[in-house]
C-alpha cells in the first residue's frame, strides 16, 4: 500500500473515498485492500458474513467493483451484486437482507472520471469517522495472515431483484390512496444509478413520465444533465408543457426541482415545504428539522415562525443524519438537495424526498409554482476558488479580510468559509439582506483566497 497513508488519514473524506479514477485513492489496489479491511472490520461472529454492493454507471465502476469483489471474498464476505442502483438502495438492501455491510461505488455528482467508494454499516448507515479511521489502520497493515482459508473464501452472487425492492421502498413513502394521474412530470437522472428505478417508480404511481439522462454509456454520467446542470430540465418542462421536474444526480441521493414555469426550486424550498407538510399531517414528531450552515436564513425565519427549530451542521448529509439521530428527529437536508426523510431512509434519497414533494402538489391542487417557494430567501452568493495543495484557509491575508467582512456583516448576515469535503475547492458563501453588500464581500474575499492559493 501507499507509503502515503503512513501520515495517517488520507483515505476517508465527508463522503468516503473519491478521487479519479485510476488514481489514488482511486485505485485497484486500494480497492482490493479496502474490501479486505472492511471485510475483516466487520466479520464478527460464526454467521456467514455477506456485503451488498452497488454502482452507479460510470465507465471505472466495473474495474472498482471487481477490485472491492476479490478483497471481499478473500476476507471470508459473501458478495451480493445489485448493479446500477441509487446509494440510498444500497442503505435499503443492507438492511433488509441483513447484511454486515453496503458498499456503493459513486462519485455522486462529479463528472465520470472521477469515482468513489460510500461505505455503510448494518444498520444502513454511513460509517462514523472513527470506524473510517479503524479501517483506514487496517488496509496500512500487511493482512495476508488474517485471510479466510480456503474453505471459507465468500462467494459472489447477483440479487436479481434489487431494483424491484427498491422501488416498492420508495413507493411506500408515498400517501397511500393517493395517485399521479394526470401529472405530466419530466424526470432526469443524470444518466446515473436511477436511470431504470425512477421512471418506473414514478409510472406505477401513475405518473406520465417524460425521461431525459436515462440513457447512460459509461461517460455521460452527469454530463450537462441530473442536479447539478439542470438547464436541459427547464427547457424540457417548457417544451411538454409539464406539470413539474425532477433532477436527481448521478447517485440519486440528492433531488432539484423545477416548477412549470422552468424555474428551479432548490434544496432549502423543498426542506421547508416538507416540513410544514410534515407538520401538518402531525408526522414531523418534536418541532424541528436539521440543515447545514449553507442552508439560508430565510428558511430558518419561516420555520421559525411556524414553531418549528432549525438546528444546522457541518456540510455534508452525514453530519445532519448524526443531529438527527442525536435528537431523534425526522427530517433533514441540505440547499444542494439532500434529503433525509427518517421515517423511510437512512440517507439522502432523491426519489423519496421528490415524491413527498409530489404528495403536496396533489394534496393541494395547485400549479407547482405557487406551492413549491414557502419562504422568500436571503440574498445568498457562493463561489468556489480552485487550490493545489496547502492551506489557503491558514493565510494571515484571509484572516484579516475574513475578519473585516465579519464585521461589515454583524448582524446582517453570515460568512461561510470552507473547504471542500469532495475537490480541491474553498467554497465562500455571503449571505445578507443588502445583495450589494453580498456581492462586495464576496468578491473581496475570494481575491483573498486566490492571493493565499498563489503564495
Amino acid at each position: 500500500m501507499s507509503k502515503e497513508l503512513k501520515s495517517g488519514r488520507k483515505l476517508f473524506g465527508t463522503d468516503g473515498i473519491r478521487g479519479k479514477a485510476n488514481s489514488f485513492p482511486m485505485t485497484v489496489d486500494v480497492a482490493l485492500s479496502l474490501g479486505q479491511a472492511a471485510g475483516l472490520y466487520f466479520r464478527r461472529g460464526a454467521h456467514r458474513h455477506s456485503v451488498v454492493l452497488g454502482k452507479d454507471t460510470r465507465l471505472s465502476g466495473y474495474m472498482i467493483e471487481s477490485a472491492l469483489v476479490s478483497g471481499f471474498l478473500s476476507a471470508g464476505m459473501d458478495v451480493i451484486l445489485v448493479g446500477p442502483l441509487p446509494t440510498p438502495a444500497i442503505a435499503m438492501l443492507t438492511r433488509s437482507l441483513r447484511a454486515d455491510l453496503g458498499v456503493m461505488i459513486s462519485a455522486s455528482h462529479n463528472p465520470f472520471y472521477d469515482n468513489g467508494i460510500k461505505l455503510f454499516g448494518p444498520d444502513g448507515y454511513k460509517l462514523s469517522d472513527e470506524v473510517e479511521a479503524e479501517i483506514e489502520s487496517l488496509i496500512d497493515q500487511d493482512l495476508t495472515a488474517q485471510m479466510a482459508p480456503p474453505e471459507e473464501v465468500g462467494r459472489a452472487s447477483r440479487l436479481n431483484d434489487a431494483a424491484g425492492r427498491y422501488i416498492e421502498a420508495a413507493k411506500a413513502s408515498f400517501p397511500k390512496g393517493s395517485r399521479l394521474d394526470g401529472l405530466r412530470i419530466v424526470l432526469d437522472c443524470a444518466n446515473g444509478a436511477a436511470y431504470r428505478v425512477a421512471p418506473t417508480a414514478l409510472w406505477e404511481l401513475g405518473a406520465d413520465v417524460i425521461k431525459i439522462g436515462c440513457e447512460p454509456n459509461g461517460v455521460n454520467i452527469n454530463a450537462s444533465c441530473g442536479s447539478t446542470h439542470p438547464e436541459a430540465l427547464q427547457e424540457a418542462v417548457l417544451a411538454h408543457k409539464a406539470h413539474l421536474g425532477i433532477a436527481l444526480d448521478g447517485d440519486a441521493d440528492r433531488v432539484i426541482i423545477v416548477d412549470e414555469k422552468g424555474v428551479i426550486v432548490d434544496g432549502d424550498q423543498i426542506l421547508g415545504l416538507i416540513t410544514l407538510f410534515l407538520q401538518r399531517n402531525e408526522r414531523l414528531g418534536s418541532n424541528d428539522a436539521v440543515a447545514t450552515i449553507m442552508s439560508n436564513l430565510g428558511l430558518e425565519k419561516t420555520l421559525a415562525e411556524n414553531g418549528i427549530t432549525l438546528h444546522r451542521t457541518a456540510v455534508g448529509d452525514r453530519y445532519v443524519v448524526e443531529k438527527m439521530r442525536e435528537h431523534g428527529l425526522r427530517l433533514g437536508g441540505e440547499q444542494s438537495g439532500h434529503m433525509i426523510l427518517s421515517d423511510f431512509a437512512t440517507t439522502g434519497d432523491g426519489l423519496i424526498a421528490a415524491l413527498q414533494v409530489l404528495a403536496v402538489l396533489v394534496e393541494e391542487g395547485r400549479p407547482a409554482s405557487e406551492v413549491l417557494r414557502v419562504f422568500q430567501p436571503f440574498p445568498q452568493m457562493l463561489r468556489n476558488v480552485r487550490y493545489q495543495g496547502g492551506d489557503p484557509l491558514g493565510s494571515d491575508t484571509l484572516a484579516r479580510s475574513r475578519a473585516a467582512a465579519e464585521a461589515k456583516l454583524a448582524g446582517k448576515g453570515r460568512l461561510v468559509l470552507r473547504k471542500s469535503g469532495t475537490e480541491p475547492l474553498i467554497r465562500v458563501m455571503v449571505e445578507a439582506e443588502d445583495p450589494a453588500l453580498v456581492e462586495e464581500i464576496v468578491t473581496s474575499i475570494c481575491t483573498a483566497v486566490q492571493e493565499a492559493v498563489a503564495a
